[in-house]
């Protein structure tokens, strides 16, 4: 695990915040810029040949993949994403691209030669943090996000996703699906921590991933009418602050009641004072569940309670991962447990656009994520570097 150690190492105080401890890493900022450098700086130690798609993610490879396609040979590829939630954990994210090169490092130590092209990918913007999108990345890369659209999402200082990829040197005019790039892909396996306790209840470090649930965001806009909060009558105001309780409640109850999950955890009051009565308040709603039905059933009982529609900003169905591949890594790996997550990822993505795409997750002790409080234990991810060695032996040994 020195690899993955050293690794770990040169990640762990790119966008920290020294307050909480928590990472703020988010899409074409400095901090990210950073961890752009990182990863085409480990790539490039290692020989590896760097690729930029037309979405802005990040590809390293072992060979020239154009030339390998061009013989019939499509590659494995190891990765995730390195941006974060607001106060986000270490883990989400950075452990699957750590793991991706500290296998390839493994494997290599090893002497073993691969018979197809290997790669580590970095997909940007999977948290969709400072735009609202999900994913973007690996949307925009497949179709799923137009890119006009992704152009002209703003984050909460105004800034379009244009006018940040241009400030990042990425040229937003080459947004767009990049099927050159996909066909290069035959299989992607993205290695995570688990964001629950599923493995920590059966006391297993790993464990294949089976399903992702439908998930989507949804916006609410409550109007209201901005006023003195010490001198209108209560009769008299207009206040969506009321509405956007109700909201909150209903999503919570109507949730718990259709076995979902469904949170408003995002919301902008304007003008924000304490002594005035806000004219307008927007939230963002996330629900997620395994019957995508019940989900939508969610989210209208969420815009009735606040008397507003719900704007959908995005939406992912249920999404099956390559099920015969699951069950080979399951076997591969000791017959290790098979798990639905309530996440989304971006092997969901892909895999809704046709790649045979899997994942793997590592135990979570405290089920704690999008948190500071996010843990991973160093045995536990060498069991993870062992899992993903151990399935590229296998892939792609010559």
């Amino acid at each position: 695990m020195s690899t993955f150690a050293g690794l770990w190492d040169d990640l762990r105080e790119v966008g920290r915040d020294g307050r909480t401890g928590g990472y703020r890493r988010f899409a074409w900022t400095p901090a990210d810029r950073t961890l752009r450098e990182w990863f085409r700086g480990a790539a490039e130690s290692r020989g590896l040949i760097v690729d930029v798609d037309r979405a802005g993610n990040q590809w390293a490879w072992t060979e020239d993949p154009d030339a390998a396609l061009a013989r019939g040979r499509t590659g494995l590829v190891l990765g995730s994403h390195l941006d974060s939630v607001p106060d986000g954990g270490a883990f989400d994210g950075p452990l699957g691209v750590v793991s991706a090169f500290a296998a390839l490092d493994a494997l290599r130590a090893d002497g073993v030669v691969l018979a197809r092209p290997l790669a580590v990918a970095n997909f940007a913007d999977e948290e969709g943090a400072r735009f609202g999108v999900a994913c973007a990345g690996s949307r925009i890369l497949t179709g799923a996000l137009d890119a006009d659209r992704a152009r002209a999402l703003v984050d909460a200082d105004g800034v379009t996703m244009a006018e940040a990829m241009a400030a990042a040197g990425h040229d937003p005019a080459q947004l767009g699906p990049d099927p050159d790039t996909l066909a290069r892909v035959g299989t992607y396996l993205e290695l995570h921590i688990e964001q629950g306790r599923g493995l920590d209840e059966i006391g297993r470090p790993v464990a294949v991933g089976s399903t992702i649930w439908p998930h989507g965001r949804w916006r609410l806009e409550l109007a209201g009418e901005a006023n003195h909060a010490g001198t209108t009558r209560m009769a008299d105001r207009v206040d969506p602050m009321p509405r956007l309780a109700a909201a909150i409640l209903a999503a919570r109850d109507a949730a718990t009641r259709a076995g979902c999950v469904a949170t408003v955890g995002k919301v902008r009051v304007d003008p924000n004072g304490v002594n005035a009565i806000p004219s307008s308040v927007t939230a963002w709603l996330d629900a997620r569940g395994p019957d995508a039905d019940e989900v939508r059933r969610v989210v209208g009982e969420v815009a009735a309670a606040a008397g507003a529609d719900a704007v959908e900003e995005s939406w992912t169905g249920p999404t099956r991962l390559a099920q015969d591949l699951a069950a080979d890594l399951a076997r591969l790996l000791g017959d290790a447990p098979v798990l639905a997550t309530g996440a989304g990822h971006d092997a969901g993505i892909l895999a809704r656009a046709g790649v045979r795409a899997a994942m793997l997750f590592v135990r979570n002790p405290t089920g704690v994520s999008h948190s500071p409080a996010e843990l991973a234990e160093p045995d536990d991810c060498a069991h993870g570097v062992d899992a993903l060695t151990a399935v590229v032996r296998d892939q792609l040994r010559g």
